[in-house]
């Protein structure tokens, strides 16, 4: 996966933009971050997995997930591009994407049975 590919995922859900968090390419929702790519690693910054979902995500997929000291104490998993793909990352996005999109235009989007 590319962070191309992501893109594409990530405009699959309402009023997503390209934008840049920390100065790395980003998808945001209304200004508010969805993920953001990490380019030191070639990773994926996915907030809102809590550290007990974090830590099993890393011990059952360690090629695909993994965390640095940074993101200690934080509700954050990496996740490398080269391993991941579509039906693994598109969970990720939508639930950040429930939880940072306008309650309006959650409610309208997931009211369309787009969303789970």
């Amino acid at each position: 996966m590319t962070w191309d590919d992501v893109v594409v995922l990530g405009r699959n859900l309402p009023d997503v933009e390209v934008s840049t968090s920390f100065g790395t390419p980003a998808l945001k929702v209304r200004g508010k971050l969805l993920t953001r790519l990490r380019p030191e690693d070639d990773s994926l910054v996915l907030p809102d997995v809590p550290a007990e979902e974090r830590e099993m995500l890393i011990n059952a997929d360690p090629d695909t997930f993994h965390t640095t000291p940074h993101y200690d104490g934080y509700a954050i998993v990496l996740a490398r591009l080269s391993t991941l793909d579509a039906a693994r990352l598109m969970p990720f996005l939508e639930r950040r994407w429930r939880a940072v999109a306008p309650e309006r235009l959650a409610a309208t989007f997931i009211a369309r049975g787009v969303s789970s």
